[in-house]
């Protein structure tokens, strides 16, 4: 699928851009999952808002809070950040138009949406998402762990998820100490040979 995706402050969305992401919000989490909620919050101004176009329409959407304004805490976030910072950002709101699913386009959001997140607030901070719970298996498979147990919100069982910073572990390289000895033990070896060669041939030519 080929599409366009593209991040914005609130204040760089245009009122077309805002009319369809609430439309877009409101039809995935309101009136397909048939949830009566308080969809649009106080976040919205502070979040990054990325988009997927087709064509110049709508078809996927998710926020990106800033670790400043997330309220999501980790309690292994110590584990994974300084002590002295241990904030994260958080992944929102994450919808697929249902005309537009089940050709990985989901995958391709939340990949565009971790990548923004590095590329911003740093490679070294974790991400939180609270996933819902029948798309636990979609995001372990993005590198996202769950963290505690299952809870209600909004009447519709979610999971804390983090996807934790992968530590480089760093490869010893083998000492060259003990190969430049062996070097040097059959170089000597070598050259007694040779020695003892020269040695015979001249004692058979006498």
């Amino acid at each position: 699928m080929t599409c366009n995706f593209s991040v914005k402050t609130f204040d760089e969305l245009t009122s077309v851009d805002l009319y369809h992401i609430l439309k877009a919000r409101s039809q995935v989490f309101v009136v397909e999952q048939n949830c009566a909620y308080q969809d649009m919050d106080e976040l919205d101004f502070d979040c990054l808002h990325l988009i997927a176009h087709q064509n110049e329409t709508l078809i996927a959407y998710c926020r990106i809070i800033p670790p400043e304004f997330n309220k999501l805490k980790s309690n292994l976030s110590v584990a994974d950040a300084a002590p002295s910072d241990t904030s994260m950002s958080a992944i929102g709101r994450v919808l697929v138009l249902a005309e537009h699913r089940g050709g990985g386009l989901a995958r391709d959001m939340m990949n565009h949406a971790i990548a923004h997140c590095r590329k911003k607030y740093g490679k070294k901070r974790p991400i939180i998402i609270s996933a819902q719970a029948y798309l636990l298996d979609f995001y372990q498979s993005l590198g996202f762990v769950p963290e505690g147990e299952h809870y209600l919100e909004d009447n519709i069982e979610h999971v804390k998820m983090v996807l934790h910073v992968v530590k480089k572990v760093k490869v010893k390289k083998e000492s060259t100490s003990s190969t430049s000895t062996t070097s040097k033990i059959l170089s000597f070896l070598l050259l007694i040979m040779s020695a003892l060669f020269v040695l015979g041939l001249l004692y058979l030519m006498t």
